[in-house]
């Protein structure tokens, strides 16, 4: 039970790291690292404004989301551990995704319409690429469990399957970013009219409601990067302290990548994105005839 409720504790310190990577590039001194707690904290304590052109669709769609997200948090954790979880984890982040669609096109406002539809085009092309690289995680492992599946990556699985586990690296990363809605793919940050993707599906959201939305966002943030260290840092001691102290360890490197990739590229042209998928879903499939052949 240590790892999901330190997820459920330090996810939203992961945003802190990046924004404290990326004030070091641009030599500021930056926000606090804990400042996405304050603004949790002030949001929780604001009441929520609704349109009465929206349904119980929108009220409803922030408190699914972080259901689904904790439940995956628990999944990649091995609490909730059974043979096929894969895809009841992945499933899980895509009902996430598709209540946050459907929010906001119950808005009626074609603004948010034009995120949703991209939220759901990008989702469309890198849900497949992710199965593609967990079934060759499986066929390296041998396990139908994820919690599994990562514990039997070690050292030695890494010097057999190398070259693989590079590829499925790059490909997860790559992902990664997508469904966190990170630069190069979107730019968390920006409220510009014809480059939004995930911010613009949220903006009616307010007061309690944003706060679970930016909560689920850190905990997908946090579950898809524990799934990017159980491949890179395979420490298996079998020592909780040694274990655990080399998993926050690869999660703050999780973080520090993500700004450090935030500091030195520019956001991606929409039309460039679905190729960049593309590349992903190549890097994953190369990496399963290298492990097939």
């Amino acid at each position: 039970m240590i790892h999901p409720i330190l997820s459920i504790i330090l996810a939203p310190f992961l945003f802190g790291v990046i924004n404290k990577t990326k004030a070091f590039f641009a030599g500021r001194t930056g926000q606090p690292v804990f400042q996405p707690y304050f603004d949790l904290l002030k949001l929780l304590r604001k009441g929520a404004v609704y349109s009465r052109t929206t349904t119980w669709i929108f009220r409803a769609s922030p408190l699914i989301g972080l259901i689904s997200v904790i439940i995956a948090v628990y999944i990649i954790s091995g609490v909730l551990s059974f043979d096929g979880d894969i895809i009841l984890f992945v499933y899980l982040l895509g009902l996430m995704r598709f209540f946050t669609i459907i929010a906001a096109l119950d808005t009626g406002s074609s603004f948010e319409g034009m995120g949703a539809s991209r939220e759901s085009w990008f989702g469309l092309l890198a849900e497949p690429v992710l199965f593609l690289a967990l079934f060759t995680l499986i066929k390296i492992t041998g396990c139908l469990s994820l919690s599994e599946m990562l514990g039997y990556i070690t050292p030695q699985i890494w010097n057999q399957y190398g070259y693989a586990l590079v590829l499925i690296t790059a490909a997860i990363l790559i992902v990664f970013l997508v469904e966190n809605s990170r630069i190069p793919i979107d730019d968390p940050n920006t409220h510009l009219e014809l480059t939004m993707i995930h911010e613009v599906m949220v903006l009616d959201h307010s007061g309690i409601d944003f706060a679970f939305i930016l909560y689920s966002t850190a905990l997908k943030f946090w579950v898809l990067g524990a799934l990017l260290v159980g491949i890179v840092v395979p420490v298996h001691t079998g020592k909780l302290w040694i274990d655990t102290v080399s998993f926050l360890g690869g999660m703050l490197g999780v973080a520090v990548v993500v700004g450090v990739i935030e500091s030195v590229m520019a956001r991606l042209r929409l039309l460039h994105v679905p190729q960049v998928i593309l590349a992903a879903g190549i890097f994953s499939l190369v990496a399963l005839i290298f492990v097939v052949r």
